[in-house]
């Protein structure tokens, strides 16, 4: 059915060429020459568009607009006027009008207008649809010379932001190509790291082929920053991908310049307890656990695994010769961020100030275990807009605008990330194996070497053991590991859920975002 425009002008004698130009494009155009008259026709029948002069007798465009918004608040609304001033455009614009135009307009003004109006995502749609149809062949070329860390995070960069671009197209066909060639670029990126992981942790290559990782990122990167300015803020946001970051960072754009987009490796295992606890002490688990076997709990060991940051921290901090003015925030529920900010003065004299907040970890486990929040995440774009809204209306949004006012520089990163599985493997293992989804420790370990990277001796990639038996195994790309027993159950329950601990681009290629305040 075509599109139905209503064009309100006093001169509507003069608009029979555009009527006919517009007939020929396939619009119906009904018009009249009042402000009366239209909002009756807006009330009384349907329409996809106004077209609505400003300077008409009786009642004017601008006290017809406001009429015709209370009928019918979602109807986009072009304004035309012969005036220029700059008080009549503020006063359409502030009455959230969909264009504006300035007469003489000539035809292919109006249809661009309308054209905007009605069909741009139609039409965004078809061209970002072409556009990736011509990048595909160069990111496949791209993904089969990738030889090092850094090509690899310059691929998924790019393959997340077709996701997102993506994620407005209403091709089904052309998402489901790129969630394909994204799926085969994982499965690269697995072997990769398979060949190379075992040397980067144990410097058996040059330094300039091993990626700054968990337990160097504060030496390499952080603490360099700190020294460079009065007062950084470090932002861990536990679970945050990439393409959640893309998500938040415009919303940080009228307060913040993005002075470093770039990413770090998280280590194996991409959990909580093994790279957050790396990152902050500056040292791999099983060094961890050798120098203070007090603060270290294995996966079969009851207890808080991340209780020591702080300590972890200051330590750190001292063995590299600094004094910073430190102080420390974990903020794992609501309330904690409102008193956070109800007392921020810590934070404002400290030099570094680091705050840990677990929401989208909190998040992630959530859309596992609520039938609602998996409804609402059906899938990536989807997951990506709930994190985009609870951005919004969250205290962290507060604390990020407070501390661009005291010209605060912010670092803003993860531990790791998380990746939706999809792809049940089958394991066996006793009573004693961690029950991670995405790897696996313990004894008497049963599996498909072929289906996982396996660590027979965990110390050859620095990694604790529970016991002398014990070996890891990691789970590849959207694979999740199950046992046997009652396995039907168990894919059902957590297949298309988020998880982290194994090998992939998400949860492996974690942001490093340097933000400098506008002042």
């Amino acid at each position: 059915m075509n599109n139905r425009i209503l064009w309100v002008d006093d001169e509507v004698e003069l608009l029979k060429p555009h009527v006919m130009f517009l007939a020929a494009k396939g619009y119906d155009v009904t018009t009249c020459n009042n402000g009366y008259d239209a909002v009756e026709l807006v009330t009384e029948h349907s329409f996809d568009l106004v077209i609505l002069d400003e300077m008409m007798p009786g009642m004017t465009g601008l006290e017809t607009l406001p009429l015709i918004k209370a009928e019918r608040p979602s109807l986009p609304v072009i304004m035309v006027t012969k005036s220029e001033e700059e008080d009549i455009m503020n006063k359409a614009i502030g009455s959230k009008i969909a264009d504006y135009l300035i007469k003489p307009v000539n035809p292919n003004q109006v249809l661009l207008s309308i054209k905007k109006n009605l069909h741009s995502e139609k039409l965004v749609s078809e061209q970002t649809s072409a556009d990736y149809r011509a990048e595909f062949g160069r990111i496949a070329a791209q993904q089969y010379a990738a030889s090092s860390f850094a090509d690899w995070c310059s691929l998924y960069r790019r393959l997340v932001g077709w996701d997102i671009e993506l994620s407005r197209s209403t091709d089904r066909s052309i998402r489901e190509v790129l969630a394909s060639q994204r799926s085969e670029a994982n499965q690269e990126f697995c072997k990769f790291v398979r060949r190379n992981y075992y040397d980067w942790i144990n410097r058996r290559v040059d330094d300039h082929e091993i990626p700054t990782m968990s337990h160097t990122l504060m030496r390499h990167r952080i603490f360099g920053e700190v020294d460079e300015a009065e007062h950084t803020t470090l932002i861990l946001i536990d679970n945050m991908r990439y393409d959640q970051w893309r998500t938040i960072e415009p919303m940080l754009a009228p307060f913040f310049n993005v002075a470093t987009d770039d990413f770090y490796c998280a280590i194996l295992p991409t959990a909580t307890q093994y790279a957050r606890n790396a990152l902050f002490a500056g040292l791999m688990p099983l060094a961890i656990d050798r120098l203070m076997p007090q603060r270290w709990l294995n996966d079969n060991e009851d207890g808080g695994k991340n209780l020591y940051e702080e300590e972890f921290l200051r330590r750190l901090v001292a063995q590299s010769g600094r004094q910073y003015r430190l102080t420390f925030d974990k903020l794992v529920r609501p309330e904690a961020g409102r008193k956070l900010l109800d007392n921020m003065q810590h934070i404002y004299e400290a030099d570094l100030s680091v705050i840990v907040y677990n929401f989208l970890d909190i998040l992630s486990h959530a859309r596992t275990e609520t039938d609602i929040i998996r409804d609402l995440t059906d899938d990536e774009a989807a997951f990506r807009s709930l994190t985009r809204s609870w951005f919004e209306h969250s205290e962290l949004y507060t604390l990020f605008r407070r501390l661009a006012e005291r010209g605060h520089k912010v670092i803003v990163t993860s531990d790791h990330g998380t990746i939706r599985v999809d792809n049940p493997v089958r394991v066996t293992g006793d009573r004693e194996t961690s029950s991670n989804l995405r790897y696996k420790t313990g004894r008497n370990l049963a599996y498909n070497s072929r289906e996982v990277y396996e660590v027979q001796r965990p110390e050859d990639i620095q990694l604790p053991s529970s016991n002398l038996t014990s070996s890891y195994i990691f789970a590849y790309n959207r694979d999740f590991l199950v046992y046997n027993n009652d396995a039907n159950r168990y894919i059902r329950y957590f297949k298309n859920t988020f998880q982290h601990g194994g090998i992939s681009m998400e949860e492996m290629i974690v942001p490093y975002i340097v933000l400098n305040p506008k002042r």
